[in-house]
Order: C-alpha cells, then structure tokens, then sequence
C-alpha cells in the first residue's frame, strides 16, 4: 500500500451530531433529495454572537454587515437579521431578497461595481453606498431624488504599503482628492466615511490600510466633511480543520504528486491562511484590535477619534453553517485509477478555479441501505478520486485523491463539511439540466432536528 495523506475536516458539534444521527440524515434525503445542501442557522448565529463579544470587549463603536454574497440561503439571512446584524449587498437580486427579509434601507450596505440600474435604486431608497469608483459617485449623485441625501462610504484601494495586496477594487488613493471633492460638491451625498477590503487575512496589512485610510479621513475634515466610519471589509478565516499537520504533510507530497493527482491536472499545495487554518475568525479580529498604531492598540485609536468601525464578514459567519450530502452512485477503474462517480457536480460544491482540500464523511451506509455489512465494505485502500455526473472531462469533484476510513460503495452518502461559505452557489449551475441542490434548514430542537425548506424559513 501506497502513503496515505487523509485530510480531515474540522466539525461543528451541531454538523457532527446531524451527521451521526441516522434517522435525521435520512428524513433530510428522503424528504428532500440528494444531491442536497443542509445549512445550520444555529451555527451562523453562534458566529455572529463570538465576533460582537470580541467587538464589544474592545469598547470600540461597531456595525456587522452580513456579506449575502458568500450564501444565497434565506434562511441565513433571515438569521443574520435575527441576530441584529446588517446586510451587505452586491445586486439588485441581493437588495430586493434583503428587504424581503426585513432589513430596513439604513440596515443596508451595497458594495461591489455597480450597474446603473442597480445605482438608481440605491439612491431612490437612501442604502449606504460603497462607493468603487468616481463613475459610480457622479451616477449617485444624478440619481439622488431632489431633497434627499445618500450614504456614502468611499472604497479605497492603491495603499503604499507592500504588505497590502493590490486590488482591482476601490479608488485608488491618487485619486482620493477628487473623490472627497466630488462628494463635497454634491448635496445630495454624504460622506459616511471610508472603506477597504483586503485579499488577505493578515492583521499587519489591515493595520497599514487602516493607517492610510485615516489620512483620507483627516484630509475630508479638512475639506468640511464629516465621516466617521472605517469599513475594513470582511475577508476574516474559516477553520477547516483541527490540526494542521496533515496540511503540511500534504502540501510536502504534492511537490513530487505522483498518483495523487489526477492526470492532466494541477493541484497547488494547500494555502495555510485558507483550509489549512484552525484559528478561528474571532482570533484574526482580536489581533486587529490589539496590534499597534504608533505605539496604541487600534481599538484605542478609534475610540479616541470617535470612529465607528463596520465589518462585512461572509465566510466568517457561515463557518461550518452548512454541509452538502451526495449519493454515490458507483465505482469503477478509469485512466489506471479507482473512481468513485457522485450523484453531484463540481461546480454544485466548489467555485471554478478552488479545490475542496478536505476530506468528505462517509455517512453509515445504513442510512441509505440496511442490508449493507460490514463484509461488504472494503478495508481502506490506496485512495480514490470523485468524479461528478457531468459529461465532462472537467468534472472531477476531487482532482487530488480523497482518503478515507472505509471505501464507499454504491448507495452510500458521502457529506462534504464546511460547505455554506461561497462553495454552495458562487459556480454551481443547472448543466445538463442538473439543477443546483436544493437547500434545507436545519435546527436542532432539544434532541432532534427540524427541517424546513430554506425558502420557508423563519415564514
């Protein structure tokens, strides 16, 4: 036998106890189907509770942006509502679900490019806008009904530090001179304050970007606005796993992959900062706060300046908030290598250009045929790869080969875990008539769950 390299996941307790438990995993795929996606809102609510105690334990003035985008889910965002959370928009599709949810107008934070259309309705309902460029100011202020005012926050981007990652987003800071003046001449707009999202998750960069961003803040006093918030974005870890060894081993072997990946292919050594983290979100936001600005903690500073710090967390509140079951639908021999074909798509469970570094969980197969024994099921192997149901070459679920306890056979579901943070939607489609899964709330109530359809929830 080969080197095995598994790559366990991390588990919520909630996810784990709906995996073990045999009568709710199959009410779910009974009443729902498989393929399916199971999202916790429990778990979200969790998320949001830990980063505002860390928020909150800093004294520092705050606002928490649910970023929709990460999740199409209802009922998430009916749970980030619940929570008391703002919601961070990127489409008019996102904006009018928002409402549909109940977040007011003022409750609402619209980033991203933005269409005209999209602009026009920002501006008629008074959502703060994010502002990315000087094109989308002077939309905002044509689009302003007379006697009304608009939020803006202007999105930065260019900063001189190399620390910070450049990005394709934002106004450069060259240009940050214009902005504030364009905005000072349009009575219709009114400087919130500024923003940035950072590509990384590395407090360091977000302390230079915040340095920077306060010289635009102190120069727009200087020109007679009065903004008073930082956006810092979101962009905060997941934790995929437990322990990163196995990362570390893994990302080793794949400088000489062999058989690990599948011919064709290329599967880059796993990024620490993604799933091969086991810090919590929670973690990254403390070190923000505690770091330093000439010789203060930023908490400090932006309590002193009496500005209020809004974040856009996504994948940091949906963090182990979902899971997605497959059925297997067979194994066979292809290429000199064991495959096992998902009743799935790889775009249903990953976006385009990412792999899935983790390992799925091999539900009892109990749950879907009673009649399997143990004398049936294979002793662990050299490892297999997961194909998907698409008549593609492309559509490998797994491109590196996946690790488990005991070999999965026809019938038996497999969970891929930690799956509600942009693996759900951001590429899923309806190929080859294949429609996306459907969703499904889970919650835990006392000692069993309860379903609901995610378009029901909260309903």
């Amino acid at each position: 036998m080969s080197a095995r390299y598994p790559l366990p996941a991390a588990q919520h307790s909630i996810a784990a106890r709906f995996l073990g438990d045999r009568g709710a995993v199959r009410e779910a795929t009974e009443r729902f189907g498989s393929p399916l996606h199971v999202v916790f809102p429990q778990v979200m609510a969790e998320n949001a509770a830990a980063l505002e105690q860390v928020l909150s334990g800093h004294g520092v003035p705050h606002e928490v942006f649910y970023a929709h985008k990460v999740n199409a889910s209802r009922a998430l965002l009916a749970e980030a509502y619940a929570a008391g959370l703002g919601v961070d928009v990127a489409s008019s599709a996102e904006l009018d679900r928002a409402l549909a949810a109940g977040f007011a107008p003022d409750r609402i934070e619209a980033t991203g490019p933005k269409s005209p259309a999209f602009i026009e309705r920002i501006a008629a309902l008074g959502v703060t806008a994010n502002a990315d460029d000087l094109w989308e100011l002077d939309r905002l202020s044509d689009a302003v009904p007379d006697g009304s005012t608009v939020p803006v926050l202007l999105r930065l981007s260019g900063f001189a530090s190399p620390a910070v990652p450049p990005s394709r987003f934002g106004i450069d800071l060259a240009d940050t001179g214009a902005a504030l003046e364009a905005v000072r001449r349009a009575p219709g707009l009114d400087l919130r304050g500024v923003a940035f999202h950072l590509d990384t998750a590395d407090p360091a960069a977000r302390v230079d970007a915040l340095t920077e961003a306060m010289v635009v803040v102190a120069a727009a006093h200087r020109n007679g606005l009065r903004p008073s918030v930082i956006d810092i974005g979101g962009g905060f870890r997941q934790r995929f796993v437990d322990d990163p060894v196995p990362f570390q081993r893994y990302a080793q072997a794949l400088a000489t992959p062999g058989d690990l990946v599948w011919p064709g292919h290329d599967v880059a050594a796993p990024a620490a900062h993604k799933y091969g983290n086991h810090h919590p979100a929670t973690d990254v936001l403390e070190r923000f706060l505690t770091a330093e600005i000439e010789r203060r903690p930023v908490a400090e500073v932006l309590r002193e300046c009496l500005l209020t710090l809004w974040i856009e967390p996504g994948k940091a509140l949906v963090d182990h908030a979902g899971v997605t079951l497959a059925s297997v639908l067979y194994r066979k021999r292809a290429a000199g290598r064991d495959l096992v074909v998902l009743d799935l798509s790889r775009n249903q469970i990953a976006p385009a250009d990412q792999e899935v570094l983790v390992d799925p969980i091999l539900v009892d197969p109990a749950l879907v045929d009673p009649a399997l024994v143990d004398g049936r099921r294979e002793r662990p192997g050299d490892g297999f790869f997961l194909a998907g149901r698409l008549c593609l070459e492309s559509d490998l679920i797994s491109r590196r080969k996946v690790f488990l306890d005991s070999e999965p056979v026809s019938g038996d579901v497999l969970a891929f875990v930690n799956t509600a943070a942009y693996q759900m939607d951001l590429s899923a489609s309806a190929a080859a008539g294949h429609p996306p899964p459907p969703k499904v709330a889970a919650v835990l109530d006392g000692d069993r769950f309860i379903f609901t359809a995610d378009d029901d929830h909260g309903s």
